[in-house]
């Protein structure tokens, strides 16, 4: 069985070939000829924290995976998402590799997004706000400036010191002018993609922040709450990697779809449509440059099976990695 560390992972794995990967894989799961059954898992309450499982298959890739992912919220100096995924051989059930599964995370998260951006976003968006300060954050902003001109990014957080540490990291890394601001108006003020990566309990982007024409990504988690206002769903063209993963009970589901439907604000029919059906051209996109489009992220295993079949390819093409034997 291959093994490979997170450095090794965060190495073989190629921003662009990840998004192409993507759109295959989105548009496999909207056909059904992929294997994505809702995530489950288990609680620890004193933590606020969870271990979920996310088993997959994609067979256009030949992968067959399952993904096992904590979630802890009040992780300071360790990520608040951590994991490891084991692939295993689809004609014989064999497991083949075990691989670092906070990486793949980080960066499969960050190019479906950026995935969602090129379906999505204005051809001239030019200024990306991005909301948090932590992995996501940093993947968002790499990956978004590979399929948009963005020119300007602005960085709000919690913490400001944060937030400038981060905008000082990504100046050095993109070409974009990168600045921190004080607060999620100021980077939304003016922003033609929002990029919205926070454990938020309130809403971090509300409609009366936004500009017209803004594409907004949003894959934060909290079970407590949620990042985007019911006036910004309610207006928005809403897009989804899966309607059923998406407005599944917790812990698979999305609280910024969930919440509303409860109150009575929108139906379960106002997801327009999942990235696959844009991608396959079932479903057309944004209809004009004033449209709001929001794409709603709760992740789904394809999204790792694609990665990891990237990842594992690369890894036996160029001899990285350690093969061990369990029996």
């Amino acid at each position: 069985m291959l093994v490979l560390g997170r450095s090794q992972v965060e190495a073989l794995l190629d921003v662009d070939s990840l998004v192409d990967a993507l759109a295959s894989a989105m548009a496999d799961l909207s056909a059904g000829r992929a294997s994505v059954p809702d995530r489950v898992a288990a609680l620890v309450g004193e933590r606020d924290g969870f271990l979920a499982a996310m088993p997959g298959f994609l067979p256009s890739a030949g992968v067959l995976m399952t993904k096992l992912v904590s979630l802890f919220p009040h992780n300071d100096r360790l990520p608040t998402h951590q994991a490891l995924i084991v692939a295993f051989d689809p004609d014989t059930g064999e497991p083949a590799a075990l691989l670092d599964g906070t990486a793949i995370t980080a960066a499969r998260t960050g190019a479906c997004s950026a995935l969602s951006t090129r379906l999505l976003a204005r051809e001239d968006a030019s200024v990306l706000a991005v909301l948090g300060t932590g992995v996501q954050a940093r993947s968002h902003a790499r990956a978004i400036c590979r399929v948009r001109p963005i020119r300007q990014i602005r960085v709000a957080g919690r913490d400001p010191a944060r937030a400038a540490a981060l905008a000082e990291e990504l100046s050095a890394v993109l070409e974009a002018e990168v600045q921190a601001v004080t607060s999620y108006p100021q980077a939304l003020d003016g922003a033609d993609i929002a990029a919205a990566t926070t454990h938020a309990v309130e809403p971090v982007i509300r409609r009366s922040w936004l500009t017209p024409g803004v594409h907004i990504t949003s894959v934060g988690y909290n079970p407590a709450g949620r990042e985007i206002d019911d006036a910004t769903v309610v207006e928005a063209l809403v897009c989804v990697e899966s309607r059923q993963a998406a407005l599944a009970p917790f812990p698979a589901g999305s609280n910024d779809l969930l919440m509303p439907i409860r109150d009575g604000l929108i139906t379960a029919d106002h997801v327009y449509a999942e990235l696959g059906e844009l991608i396959t051209g079932s479903k057309p996109g944004r209809t004009s440059p004033d449209q709001i489009t929001l794409y709603k992220s709760v992740g789904v295993a394809v999204q790792d099976a694609a990665a990891t079949g990237l990842v594992v390819t690369a890894a036996r093409e160029r001899s990285i990695g350690e093969e061990i034997t369990l029996r």
